[in-house]
């Protein structure tokens, strides 16, 4: 919490109050059954044997943490079983799907120190864990949405603990704060303000379903326990004066020097202006970064529309992305790409021109306007 508190905007006076406690956090291994048909129900043995059997099929140490999406009110490693499923096959590896808690019963920072002891979990396995220690240049973090948010989250406050030199108390004993291979993000919802300029203006997005936020529907919320919070505050996930922080809105972070290689897809949706203004500024920190627009398409789509040639083409990149970042880190070249929609052409772009304006200037814009209190209040259910 220290560092959390470290990194929040200094204008802040208040420090941070809500410290949520430690939890235990769950999760579903997932592996890739080649041999189980659709409708075959889970063999009749105990949870240890499953878990030996799905790790006999693996044919690679390849381990993805896989955080999944819902605005951070929504969804379950349950409703991503599919994608997850599909990753675990590509990858020919095996994944690690969290039940983090979610708001508005558990604000920031409770789904990132959730992550952050599930990664710890799976370096150093408490006594009662199934799995032996999984090398860090063998997990890759991956994520869709605001799973996408969090995947990024970690990776900051990692970066954030190694540069002040951080071990963690683990279990007695104090660990070091490694590294993962890689994160791979379909979508990251990165500004939770909603103050970049997609959001505002009334016509509907013509290439996605995210509705745009209506504060009239929001106050036709009945009352009950969990909301309106107490005290009270406009969004789900955070508290109104932790908006702008840098875990929070990943926009704000000052640097990702010394991150390991990254990720991204975006289709022609809401969320495609903040994912390529994180994209300029990974590729100007000298992050490998690996990012690709998908022409016509929504919001997450390769996740929910799997037949479509580009949600095939798109799936098959996020694997190899983790594959290499397994198996041969050096062979990650940085580019950043079009997909068109009907032939799947890649046609390159040029990353420091994705947008017209600076990331300085959108970082000012969004300081801006929720310092005018003009962001609207959070309602959007995202995949």
């Amino acid at each position: 919490m220290e560092v959390v508190e470290s990194m929040r905007d200094p204008s802040v006076k208040e420090a941070i109050t809500r410290i949520p406690p430690f939890a235990h956090v769950e999760a579903e291994w997932t592996g890739y059954r080649a041999a189980a048909s659709k409708r075959e129900p889970l063999p009749n043995i105990s949870e240890v044997a499953k878990y030996n059997e799905m790790v006999k099929e693996c044919q690679e140490p390849t381990t993805v943490l896989y955080l999944h999406g819902g605005a951070y009110y929504l969804c379950d490693p349950a409703t991503h079983r599919r994608p997850v499923r599909k990753l675990a096959q590509l990858t020919k590896g095996r994944c690690y799907s969290v039940r983090y808690r979610l708001a508005p019963q558990n604000p920031f920072p409770s789904a990132l120190l959730d992550a952050l002891v599930s990664y710890f979990t799976l370096l150093y396995p408490p006594p009662d864990a199934f799995h032996e220690a999984v090398k860090p240049e063998h997990i890759v973090f991956a994520g869709d949405s605001a799973g996408g948010n969090l995947c990024l989250a970690l990776l900051q406050l990692l970066l954030q603990l190694r540069r002040a030199d951080s071990r963690i108390q683990w279990f007695g004993e104090q660990r070091a704060v490694p590294l993962p291979a890689g994160v791979a993000c379909v979508s990251p919802w990165l500004d939770i303000t909603h103050s970049t300029p997609p959001w505002h203006g009334e016509d509907p997005h013509p290439f996605d379903y995210l509705p745009k936020p209506r504060p009239d529907l929001m106050a036709k919320i009945p009352p009950c326990s969990i909301w309106p919070a107490s005290p009270p505050r406009k969004r789900f996930y955070v508290d109104d004066d932790l908006a702008t922080h840098p875990l929070v809105t990943l926009l704000m972070n000052r640097t990702w020097e010394g991150s390991p290689p990254i990720w991204m897809c975006t289709g022609w949706e809401l969320l495609s202006y903040e994912d390529k203004a994180l994209a300029m500024k990974l590729a100007a920190d000298g992050v490998p970064l690996v990012f690709e627009e998908y022409e016509a398409m929504s919001h997450c789509f390769a996740l929910f529309l799997e037949r479509l040639p580009a949600s095939q083409r798109c799936l098959e990149s996020w694997a190899s992305f983790i594959r290499s970042a397994v198996e041969d880190p050096t062979s990650i070249e940085a580019r950043t790409t079009t997909i068109k929609a009907r032939t799947l052409e890649e046609v390159p772009l040029r990353v420091e021109e994705l947008l017209e304006e600076s990331l300085e200037e959108i970082q000012a814009a969004i300081v801006s306007q929720v310092g005018e209190g003009v962001e609207k209040p959070e309602n959007l259910a995202k995949l």
